[in-house]
C-alpha cells in the first residue's frame, strides 16, 4: 500500500492536485520571506538532478550558468549544489562571483 507521506509536497501540502496547485500560485513571488521556511518558498523548484543533467555537467559554461541559476534562482545553498556536483563549497563561490 502506498503510503501519504509520498505524496506530501514542500514538508507540509497534502491534498489534491488543484489544491497544492492553488498553494504553489500563493507562495510564488514570496521567496525571500524568511519566515516561510525555504523548503515551502521554493516548493515547485526543480529537483537538482533535473537541473543538472549530463548534458549540462559536460558543458562547463551552461554547468556554471545552472549553478547561478539554482542558488539564485531556486534557492539551493551554494554547498547543496557543491555536494550534488561533487565540487567543493568554494568553487561554487567563485563561480558565483564570476556571473
Amino acid at each position: 500500500m502506498e503510503s501519504i507521506w509520498e505524496k506530501v509536497r514542500a514538508q507540509s501540502i497534502l491534498g489534491r492536485e488543484d489544491f497544492v496547485e492553488r498553494i504553489e500560485n500563493y507562495v510564488r513571488g514570496h521567496e525571500e520571506i524568511p519566515e516561510i521556511p525555504k523548503s515551502q518558498r521554493y516548493m515547485n523548484r526543480p529537483i537538482l538532478e533535473r537541473l543538472f543533467g549530463n548534458d549540462v555537467i559536460r558543458d562547463k559554461k551552461r554547468r556554471d550558468k545552472k549553478i547561478v541559476e539554482a542558488v539564485e534562482g531556486y534557492g539551493y545553498s551554494q554547498k547543496e549544489v557543491a555536494d550534488h556536483l561533487g565540487m567543493h563549497f568554494s568553487s561554487i563561490s567563485r563561480i558565483m562571483r564570476g556571473k
